[in-house]
């Protein structure tokens, strides 16, 4: 590979990352709301609710059932924006495997800058793509955490 070559790609190389930055940027933000719920509303209530649990009168099992049945809210909640941020994290990452597909058969038919042009043109669209269904996974969330606007 020629200077050229390795300096276009190394260039590429950096704005992939800044796209992925944004990506991930985009995701916290949006979630921010709902990831206060999880942390400070449902955590706050599953601490007073253990709180509770504590009472002389019960069994160390009654007490360690009680503060169970108490994460159970918080864990649910935990659980579902984990597994939605799982799969809006699986389908970007498809999206680039596409990406990097299309760019090695381009490879092989262009040379090397035109083919990395078509990279970053599809990268910055699967990350537009992606950044565009957050609001929609956000709803989602709020929805099944039933969370007012």
């Amino acid at each position: 590979m020629d200077h050229i070559a390795a300096a276009e790609e190394q260039i590429a190389t950096e704005r992939f990352r800044r796209k992925l930055n944004e990506v991930t940027t985009a995701a916290e933000t949006q979630l921010s709301g709902v990831q206060d719920h999880v942390n400070f509303t449902l955590q706050q209530a599953y601490f007073r609710c253990a709180y509770e649990c504590f009472d002389r009168r019960r069994t160390q099992d009654e007490i360690n059932n009680c503060v169970e049945n108490c994460s159970v809210p918080v864990l649910k909640a935990q659980n579902l924006v984990e597994t939605e941020m799982a799969r809006f994290q699986e389908r970007l990452n498809r999206s680039l495997m596409v990406c990097q597909d299309k760019f090695d058969a381009a490879k092989t038919q262009q040379i090397g800058s035109d083919a990395l042009k078509g990279l970053e043109s599809c990268v910055d669209q699967s990350v537009q793509d992606s950044i565009k269904t957050l609001p929609h996974i956000v709803g989602r969330l709020k929805a099944s955490l039933s969370i007012s606007e």
